[in-house]
Order: C-alpha cells, then sequence, then structure tokens
C-alpha cells in the first residue's frame, strides 16, 4: 500500500469525492495505522449517516469510512489464496465500502458492518475474477459459486473422488459435472503465450503457432482494396469535382496538422465570397459526387 495510493475517488453526494486513507509506506504500516483509528458506537455512526444523507455531509460519510477500513483488511485477508496481492485486493475491498456508505440507511436499524461486507466482497469477487487469470474460469453465477467454495471443500490437493463430488455438488446445489468442470479449470496451469524459451525443434511458445494475421489471404485483398479506394479512388473523385469544390472538400477533410488542420466553414465563405450556408451546401453536394465515383473501388 503505497503513499501514491492512499487516495481514492467515491461518487458521493453527486460528486467524486477523494478520501484520504492512511498515508503510509508499506502494507504493514497501512494495517497498524487502520487498526489504531477510533471505532464508532452505534448511536455515533446512525448520527453520521444521517449527516451524510440529509445534509450531503461528505466528513461524516469519510468518518464513515474510515472507522471500517480495518473490516476490509480482515476480509482480503480470506482471498490470499487466489496469488493476487494482498494490497490490491484491500484497494478493491476499500472501494466496496464507500459504495455501501453512499448506500446505507440508518433508519432500517443494521449496523454498517453488517451492510458493508456485502459489497466489500462483492468488489473483491470482481476483481479477482477480472485479474485471476487472461482467460476468465467463472463467468456465470453457478461458476461464481463454484470458484469461491470448491478450494474450501477439498482436502489436499488431490483430485475429487466421485463421492466427494456427489457431496460438494449436493450442498452447493449446483450439478456434478459443474464441479468437475471448475474443479478441472482450477487444476489447470496458465502457459506463458509468448514465454521465451531456448531454440530447439519443440521448443516454440504457443504464439508461434498462431497464424499471423496479415498474412491471411482475406486481410490481404481487404488491405490492398483499401489502399486502392484511398490513392486511385480518391484520385479519381476529385478529378470529377469542379475547382471551387474541390478545394473545400480538400480544405475540410483532407488537410492534415502540419498544414494548419482543416477549415471551417465560415473561413470558406470569406475566402469566395458566399455565406457559410452556401458553402455547406457545395460540401454536401461534391461529396455525394465523390460517393458515386468511389462505389466501383469498394
Amino acid at each position: 500500500m503505497s503513499k501514491r495510493n492512499s487516495t481514492a475517488l467515491v461518487p458521493l453526494g453527486g460528486r467524486n469525492v477523494a478520501l484520504a486513507l492512511p498515508a503510509v509506506g508499506n502494507l504493514d504500516a497501512y494495517i497498524s495505522a487502520v487498526h489504531r483509528l477510533p471505532m464508532l458506537t452505534a448511536e455515533q455512526e446512525v448520527g453520521l449517516a444521517r449527516r451524510f444523507r440529509e445534509e450531503n455531509d461528505l466528513d461524516a460519510a469519510r468518518e464513515l469510512v474510515m472507522s471500517h477500513l480495518r473490516l476490509v483488511v480482515s476480509i482480503a485477508r480470506q482471498y490470499l489464496g487466489y496469488g493476487l496481492a494482498h494490497a490490491d485486493l484491500i484497494q478493491e475491498g476499500n472501494i466496496g465500502l464507500m459504495k455501501a456508505v453512499k448506500r446505507f440507511d440508518p433508519s432500517r436499524g443494521v449496523r454498517l458492518v453488517s451492510f458493508a461486507m456485502h459489497w466489500i466482497k462483492a468488489e473483491i469477487h470482481e476483481y479477482i475474477l477480472r485479474n485471476w487469470r487472461m482467460v476468465k474460469v467463472a463467468t456465470t453465477k453457478a461458476q461464481r459459486k463454484l470458484f469461491f467454495n470448491l478450494r474450501s471443500h477439498k482436502d489436499g490437493a488431490h483430485t475429487l473422488s466421485p463421492g466427494e463430488v456427489d457431496a460438494i455438488a449436493r450442498e452447493l446445489n449446483v450439478r456434478e459435472k459443474d464441479v468437475v468442470e471448475m474443479e478441472t479449470r482450477l487444476g489447470g496451469q496458465d502457459v506463458a503465450i509468448d514465454s521465451q524459451l531456448e531454440d530447439g525443434e519443440e521448443s516454440y511458445a504457443p504464439i508461434a503457432w498462431l497464424a499471423a494475421s496479415q498474412a491471411e489471404p482475406t486481410q490481404v485483398l481487404e488491405a490492398r482494396a483499401r489502399d486502392r479506394l484511398q490513392s486511385d479512388g480518391l484520385r479519381e473523385a476529385l478529378d470529377r469535382l469542379d475547382a471551387r469544390s474541390r478545394r473545400i472538400v480538400e480544405a475540410r477533410w483532407l488537410k492534415d496538422d502540419s498544414e494548419g488542420g482543416s477549415m471551417t466553414l465560415h473561413q470558406l465563405a470569406d475566402e469566395f465570397g458566399v455565406s457559410a450556408e452556401r458553402i455547406r451546401q457545395i460540401e454536401a453536394k461534391a461529396l455525394q459526387k465523390m460517393k458515386g465515383a468511389l462505389a466501383s473501388y469498394v
């Protein structure tokens, strides 16, 4: 948890508000700092929540967030088995906490700690699913349930027996084949697509077996047609215009930044001594004529 990550923006009260987290130099110092932050009593929590909801008091929202940072640290620690940095999990959990504070209604008689747990876990879950692997292993609600529960139901690294598969499927209310499939996904290893291996006949990384898109026949033909359209086609279309129309089209559409950029309708109107509306009409007619000339190249 570096100093540069000690401030987070969250939409509160209709605008993004910077909530300053403890500015410390490392994760251990951050965790120590948040555990020293004072906890709120139920009365204090209700008062702050009402100030935020009724008066849009952002200082009250900030105090609610700060007093619950230790909760995020505790929840994030439960997800260390997925190979992601603890600091990153905490940062995502903090975002969930801020969302919870924004939606918290003290009139329902529920403490913020209970309400916030859902939002913190939801944000961490989304982060894990986005980053755990390049190829996502859980895309449906049932798969996500398996993803976050299967590990805790396995005793060691061995492959599940048919009896264990049946027991887990019944406990999680999913199909047996879904349990087997998720176990296979979790047990598979990621392979770097462009890993650097020693030269040799069988040392190619997976990227070596992918077809080069620029050599694919359809791509080659499309590239040739595009080049012909941008050269021969454009030149022929411009040659069909009268001098004034060509000048307007070139000034409006074919000038790059090195030439001062495209001209406006009013600038061309001053050049030709007509109204901007007349320039627009000439431009529209010229573009329509060019479109007909380019039809044979498409």
